[in-house]
């Protein structure tokens, strides 16, 4: 798993219950991360490697989702 994919999949784990999966995109697209398209095809690769189930992460997701946050803390 790359930087990115890390970071996104950490995004959406962190997510507030009012965000969609689009809003995680668009905000590390803004940030400058990746562009909208390369965003796009990275949730699209979490969700067909059974980490995100249509809007939330499957336990999966969860799990590596934790160690992601536990590897970015300092």
């Amino acid at each position: 798993m790359d930087i990115n994919e890390k970071v996104l999949l950490l995004g959406i784990y962190k997510k507030d219950d009012d965000e969609t999966l689009n809003d995680i995109v668009l905000k590390l697209e803004a940030s400058g991360l990746f562009s909208l398209k390369e965003g796009k095809k990275l949730l699209k690769k979490l969700k067909r490697e059974e980490f995100i189930n249509d809007t939330i992460l499957t336990l999966k997701g969860q799990l590596i989702g934790k160690q992601v946050e536990a590897e970015f803390k300092i």
